[in-house]
């Protein structure tokens, strides 16, 4: 073979790699076609800018806006339905008077003229904003604080009184399914419907005003609290949405007052942004720490059955976890509970003060013994019965003894009372006596009666003198039951 030879490839060689080298080009231009069906199917579903009437929706929110006439008698109905809702515990009534709340009017105005730079629309939608908030107040208030029923707490109340992260979520996420279905084309009236029942506008104003009504002033600061994160997380979703849509932004013949303005609305989403944030990130820290607290307290603490368990109260500020139990808690149980809150990573910086009680130690013995007592005394109510019946059965026995003494006596019988009684007497060593009348038969054609004595005597007599007191015996059964033949038989 010639060196030539050694590297010359067949013509079938070089068609297969040609194919491998298409084959891979193939699956590159596939996979370049799969990602760019994929995204553009993405940018189709999710994208919902090519959707958007700006100009529609800059007006309809702005329409929305304005506070007067039926707008302020809407309100007002709105609040006394939702407090009567709140008042009688009616979760159906609270969402109809979500319904036709108008108080999200100013809220997205106050979103929608910070990210346009509208500084009128800014002022009208605060200004409509506070006095829809005052009217609301004092309306809530007046229901509350002259209806009979007005100062009942009820769990719809109790429920608006302290946010957490899961109300956060909800306003901000509920704001951008609004503002979204706002700027489509053909606003969808279900969103927003739904956004108002979700949101929960009007039960936190509701609750607020029987805080006031009823000088608590816990549930008035904790239900604004709650209004006031919905509200700002509402206009804070509107912002952003509107932003990311870029709506232009208001012009201004005087450049000066523009840019003033376009720094005023910047300062004041700079100043709305603070406080979302902060709430959020104390309900956050919240939340986690409130998670561990129960998760702590279900896991070792109710868990421990020889402990009796009876309340706890954090302290986040402090970082504290008061413990009270019914009883003496051992020393080896506070050491053991204080190791294993450090496995909780939110808790674990925080001293429990366990405080045991020995009175109420004593109260629980006490307790366990007056249930002792009753269960006695149930016990001997059941004796005392049980003791009746056997009285009446005893009784009962008697009677038939007699019914049938009676009747035997009827028959010029002897009464075997009388007779048991007599032989006892006779023969002191008798420990048992009975008789009876017995049917016999010898060549089992012919049948006889006889009268036959069964009887015991003590152990410690003779034989001798056991048969001398069974002649004595036989001759007295003879002659008291005026019998022939008495057959004496040892029991």
């Amino acid at each position: 073979m010639s060196e030539e030879s050694k590297f010359d490839f067949s013509e079938e060689e070089i068609k297969k790699e040609e194919a491998v080298e298409q084959s891979k080009e193939a699956v590159k231009k596939d996979v370049k076609g799969l990602w760019e069906s994929s995204k553009t199917f993405l940018n189709e579903l999710l994208d919902f800018r090519h959707d958007t009437d700006r100009d529609a929706t800059i007006t309809a929110i702005k329409g929305d806006v304005s506070f007067k006439g039926a707008t302020a008698w809407i309100l007002v109905c709105s609040i006394m339905v939702a407090s009567v809702g709140l008042n009688a515990n009616s979760t159906a009534v609270v969402i109809g008077a979500m319904l036709i709340s108008p108080l999200m009017g100013p809220i997205l105005g106050i979103g929608m003229a910070i990210a346009i730079n509208d500084i009128d629309t800014l002022k009208r939608s605060l200004i409509n904003l506070a006095t829809m908030i005052v009217l609301s107040l004092l309306t809530a208030f007046l229901f509350f604080k002259f209806f009979p029923l007005g100062n009942q707490e009820t769990s719809e109340l109790l429920g608006r009184v302290k946010p957490d992260i899961r109300d956060v979520l909800i306003a901000f996420f509920g704001g951008l399914a609004l503002i979204i279905a706002r700027t489509k084309k053909g606003t969808i009236a279900s969103v927003i419907f739904g956004v108002a029942i979700a949101t929960a506008l009007m039960p936190p104003l509701c609750t607020a005003g029987y805080g006031l009504a009823d000088g608590n002033w816990a549930y008035f600061l904790g239900a604004m609290n709650l209004f006031t994160i919905n509200t700002i997380f509402i206009a804070l979703a509107t912002f952003i949405v509107l932003k990311l849509l870029r709506f232009p932004m208001l012009k201004y013949a005087n450049s000066a007052k523009r840019r003033r303005i376009a720094k005023f609305a910047a300062l004041v989403a700079v100043l709305v942004m603070i406080y979302p944030t902060i709430t959020f990130l104390r309900v956050l820290k919240n939340s986690g720490l409130e998670n561990d607290y129960n998760s702590f307290i279900k896991e070792e603490v109710d868990s421990n059955h020889e402990l009796w368990f009876q309340d706890g109260t954090p302290n986040w500020e402090e970082k504290t976890i008061a413990l009270y139990f019914n009883g003496e808690v051992p020393d080896a149980t506070i050491a053991d509970l204080n190791n294993e809150i450090k496995k909780y990573d939110k808790i674990k910086d925080f001293v429990l003060d366990i405080k045991g009680n020995k009175n109420r130690s004593f109260d629980k013995i006490v307790d366990a013994y007056d249930r002792a007592i009753r269960d006695l005394d149930q016990k001997d109510l059941i004796i005392t019965g049980l003791q009746k019946q056997v009285e009446e059965l005893q009784t009962n026995i008697t009677n038939l003894n007699k019914q049938i003494e009676s009747k035997n006596s009827s028959n010029n019988a002897v009464s075997f009372t009388n007779l048991s009684r007599d032989a006892k007497v006779r023969f002191n060593d008798l420990e048992f006596f009975g008789y009876s009348k017995m049917l016999e038969s010898k060549d089992f054609i012919n049948i006889d009666t006889v009268t036959v004595a069964n009887v015991r005597w003590k152990v410690s007599l003779a034989d001798s003198i056991v048969v001398a007191r069974e002649k004595a015996l036989q001759e007295w059964l003879q002659k008291e039951l005026k019998a022939d033949t008495i057959v004496i038989k040892r029991n």
